[in-house]
């Protein structure tokens, strides 16, 4: 990271109206990350103007955002955060610039523009991603200079690289791509997406947790909280892909900034292929309420997570 480093904590989340936490953190991360990438001119130039366009200026950053409200209810460093805000959404970012290739999801918008892919061609999409990645890697181990401890950024490291591979997001598109025309039990399609979807989502909130300091904080309270943020990031990340589905279905490509009907066009297994369009929409407020119960026991640090798994469930977009 370029920015000074400082060991002050994030204001703790629940100071902060929700909708006023949403607007700052996510204005934080987009400055960061404007930060961590290399100027457009950088030599060579396309590459770089490539990898800003993949990652600036588009997107909910729901990772980002669940690194912070995660890490600010552990009373982590503010900067510490930013680098691993940037981290888990430069591996997002990746992703969707590979997925979008001719050769795996073939798509042509994303974010209500054009994929990296088609405005830059697929030999430099396919650059754009791999310099995304370790660039990830490479912001994320700097947070030991932004307050995290040496222990706590190896863990980080460890449990992005495991998140990003052959076992996680890799892996979970891996499935995805042999299952076209397959026609997947929930519990396939379960583990499919918790790779694919979850798992990111899951390092995000895994990676702000980590961030916060151990001192002052019993053991069997640390063992507890983290508990508690991991059954709620297991609930999230999969409402996530649930509601996806259905916005695949209800949506249009003006409100999604994304092509809609892509899954059924492409004969994808999806929720709402498995479970019919109630029933998803059923699970996903499911889900929902299981996030809710579990940071219950956090009390008022877990406000921004709340707001954040109501924000999952009920997006239009």
């Amino acid at each position: 990271m370029t920015h000074a480093t400082t060991t002050t904590a994030a204001p703790a989340a629940d100071s902060v109206p929700f909708e006023r936490w949403l607007a700052s953190r996510g204005q934080r991360t987009e400055h960061a990350l404007e930060r961590v990438l290399p100027p457009a001119a950088t030599h060579p130039a396309r590459l770089h103007e490539a990898m800003r366009y993949a990652v600036l200026g588009g997107g909910k950053r729901v990772r980002p955002l669940l690194v912070h409200a995660a890490g600010e209810a552990g009373g982590a460093p503010a900067s510490a955060l930013d680098c691993a805000a940037c981290a888990v959404e430069l591996v997002h970012a990746y992703s969707l610039v590979h997925d979008d290739l001719p050769c795996m999801d073939d798509d042509v918008l994303r974010r209500g523009r054009p994929t990296v892919h088609v405005r830059y061609g697929e030999a430099l999409a396919m650059l754009v991603g791999d310099a995304l990645q370790a660039l990830a890697f490479e912001v994320l181990a700097a947070s030991s200079a932004h307050g995290a401890s040496a222990a706590a950024t190896t863990a980080m490291v460890a449990e992005l690289a495991r998140t990003a591979g052959s076992v996680g997001m890799v892996g979970g598109q891996a499935i995805d791509l042999a299952s076209v025309g397959a026609a997947l039990g929930r519990e396939a399609l379960e583990d499919m997406h918790r790779r694919k979807t979850g798992a990111l989502l899951r390092a995000s909130v895994r990676l702000g947790a980590l961030c916060a300091p151990d001192a002052g904080a019993a053991a069997e309270a640390r063992v507890h909280r983290l508990q508690a943020l991991d059954r709620y990031a297991d609930a999230v990340g999969l409402a996530f892909q649930v509601v996806d589905d259905i916005l695949d279905v209800e949506g249009d490509a003006a409100t999604l900034g994304k092509t809609a009907g892509k899954d059924a066009q492409s004969n994808k297994p999806t929720y709402v292929s498995a479970l019919g369009l109630d029933a998803a929409r059923r699970l996903a407020g499911q889900l929902r309420e299981q996030a809710h119960e579990a940071i219950a026991p956090l009390g008022e640090a877990a406000h921004s997570l709340a707001g954040l798994a109501d924000l999952i469930v009920l997006r239009k977009s």
